[in-house]
């Protein structure tokens, strides 16, 4: 279970390994009895969302160039008849999303029998309240080895308590990996609050855009990304910009799969230099050039918060996130300042004190309580595991200096004779 901050590169830490121990043991593994027009990949990624998918892929693909290891995605919304042809000239890495996959095991043309490594990429939000049956149906109820026979790669940049219990069915003995000050947000990312009322929030987004532009901030390399609550909310917005002299576009469950990618493009390439978006592209979406990510509406959980900013300041690049905060987010108002204090950034005294009124309250994210880890710490380490244990901000676990706890051989974890690790 590996955490790390946003735009760190989790990507590669998880393929690398895995294209790695293929090529190990491509000559030692036993292949299965052929069988027509079935695949039988030796490792499965599987990410909540097609944009994440198809980008994963992109990634392992240049990754694995001239390896001889194939990397083939599956997502739906996307004509199947052309990914299973990809399928049948053979597949190594398998990168799809559960829904799509599920599709394929009931058609028996995939086989997870084989599988040697399983990568949840953004795990918690492939195990919250949307992906679990799923999840479930492809790891306990197809032909997948059990944990001891496969080794099983959970990343993301947050781990809420309740989702490290729940991935731990899925887990044998497991590392606890986090690096960096994981749930946080990197501090190359400048975060701003500003208090801008529902009915005043079209009107001081048409000022941040006209004070960027009027700053060079407003062309393919620099550009914005604007989150917001609804599917309604981001097509009624898009509109509202274009009919303004902004050239935007946007992106939410709700268009096809063509019209997404169509968006995406038009994005990356600076020819709409907005992108309108719902929590669909917060998670994982590696866009370059995204220099200021706006908080139009801000979500219920801070998790939520974190990994869309995390959209901008990637490996290693600065970037701007501003948020629209009203009365309606008054139950975020803890959580938010004690990241942006963790962060090294200026927390208004209006928000503070927004803080204070609602610090009696539960806080509402997923993580629960009011410890301000935003689940960079294991679960295990807490009074039902191991008491007197030490603190992961302290750096005092394990003496690789990257927090992992519990393991008997650097990255042991509890795997079989047969099975190699990743890292090994």
């Amino acid at each position: 279970m590996a955490c790390a901050q946003t735009g760190s590169g989790k990507t590669a830490a998880f393929c690398f390994p895995i294209i790695s121990g293929i090529m190990k043991n491509s000559q030692s593994d036993p292949r299965p009895t052929r069988m027509p027009r079935m695949s039988f990949p030796s490792a499965l990624i599987l990410s909540p969302t097609r944009e994440l998918s198809v980008q994963i892929h992109e990634e392992a693909k240049k990754f694995a160039y001239q390896t001889g290891v194939r990397v083939v995605v599956a997502y739906g919304g996307a004509p199947i008849n052309l990914q299973l042809r990809e399928l049948e000239r053979g597949v190594d890495i398998l990168v799809a999303t559960p829904g799509r996959l599920v599709d394929l095991l009931e058609r028996a043309r995939v086989s997870l029998q084989m599988i040697r490594y399983l990568a949840l990429d953004e795990a918690d939000r492939m195990l919250d309240m949307g992906f679990e049956p799923q999840i479930r149906k492809i790891v306990e109820q197809m032909d997948m080895p059990p944990p001891g026979l496969r080794q099983t790669l959970l990343f993301s940049a947050t781990f809420p308590k309740e989702i490290q219990r729940l991935a731990s069915d899925f887990l044998s003995n497991y590392v606890f990996l986090a690096v960096g000050r994981v749930g946080s947000s990197t501090d190359l990312i400048v975060q701003r609050v500003e208090y801008v009322l529902e009915t005043d929030k079209r009107s001081h987004l048409m000022d941040l855009l006209h004070a960027q532009r009027e700053n060079g901030l407003h062309s393919r390399q620099a550009l914005t990304l604007v989150f917001v609550e609804t599917k309604k909310g981001a097509d009624s917005l898009e509109h509202w910009l274009y009919s303004n002299g902004f050239p935007a576009t946007a992106i939410h469950g709700d268009r096809t799969q063509q019209e997404r990618e169509y968006a995406l493009r038009s994005f990356k390439s600076g020819k709409t230099p907005i992108l309108v978006a719902t929590d669909v592209a917060a998670r994982g979406l590696d866009i370059p050039h995204v220099a200021h990510v706006v908080n139009f509406d801000l979500p219920n959980d801070i998790d939520d918060y974190v990994h869309r900013i995390g959209r901008t300041g990637r490996a290693g690049k600065t970037g701007l996130a501003t948020a629209f905060f009203n009365d309606n987010n008054a139950s975020l108002a803890k959580s938010l300042a004690d990241l942006m204090q963790e962060a090294n950034q200026e927390v208004p005294a209006w928000l503070s004190r927004f803080a204070t009124r609602s610090s009696s309250m539960k806080n509402n994210r997923r993580g629960g309580g009011s410890g301000g880890r935003f689940g960079g710490r294991d679960f295990r380490r807490d009074n039902s595991f191991g008491k007197g244990s030490v603190d992961f901000y302290g750096g005092g676990y394990i003496n690789s200096g990257y927090g992992v706890v519990g393991v008997s051989d650097g990255y042991g974890g509890g795997y079989s004779s047969s099975v190699n690790s990743a890292w090994d």
